[in-house]
């Protein structure tokens, strides 16, 4: 059973245009993604994800992707384009892409890649304050995450290679490539930081609490204009 598709009236305004983007999470990217591939119903959905590996980019289970599903939905970003019907089994809803859908997506993926998300990676929190911890515990700890880095870097670089020995297009890879690159350039840095800690180079202050004698980090050592800085207090 197919059903006639009828563009959607999509309400507009700030409060239509704000709950759009808070409907435009990571999984809603990407079953918008898969929507403008073609039409499909959840579990092709789900399991397409999941073959892909694209739970790379968002935590996918079941119960969070249909959820998903029915937001875009009733956001108008989604519609019904076909209910499957095999003998005694349930009935299964396809969704399509709408045109408001598609433009959704287009402003999304042009924001993600335009703006940097105000993200707090929990390595730099663990390296601000890593003086806290004596250096056998920091350099231990560094060649632990050293090692999963790494491994991870391998993981990623022998996928891209097996997916580009198929003729799958660099086009559909950039985010495995950007992931190597800043992955080599983490391992580097660490790796440089371990070696330095290891053979005494970069003393380590066992004294908790202590900032080498000065004081910690101030708005003013952020600012690019010195003729907006103050003086620190003495």
């Amino acid at each position: 059973m197919t059903t006639d598709h009828v563009a959607p009236t999509h309400p507009v305004g700030p409060a239509a245009a704000a709950a759009v983007e808070r409907a435009m999470t990571p999984l809603a990217v990407l079953v918008l993604g898969l929507a403008a591939e073609r039409p499909m119903h959840p579990y092709e959905m789900l399991q397409t994800l999941l073959a892909r590996k694209e739970d790379r980019f968002a935590n996918i289970r079941p119960g969070s992707l249909y959820h998903t599903v029915d937001r875009l939905l009733a956001r108008e970003l989604l519609c019904v384009s076909d209910i499957e019907r095999s003998g005694n089994r349930p009935e299964r809803t396809v969704y399509a892409i709408t045109d408001h859908g598609r433009a959704a997506l287009a402003h999304r993926l042009t924001v993600l890649l335009q703006t940097p998300s105000a993200e707090y990676p929990e390595l730099y929190l663990g390296l601000a304050e890593a003086h806290e911890l004596p250096a056998a515990t920091v350099i231990e700890s560094l060649a632990v995450r050293i090692d999963v880095l790494s491994a991870e870097r391998a993981l990623f670089t022998v996928a891209a290679e097996q997916a580009t020995g198929r003729g799958v297009s660099e086009i559909y890879l950039l985010d495995i490539g950007c992931r190597c690159a800043t992955l080599t350039a983490q391992i580097d840095w660490l790796t440089d930081l371990h070696a330095r800690l290891v053979d005494g180079t970069l003393p380590w202050d066992v004294v908790r609490g202590c900032r080498g004698g000065g004081p910690p980090l101030t708005s003013d050592d952020f600012t690019t204009d010195p003729t907006t800085r103050e003086e620190s207090p003495r």
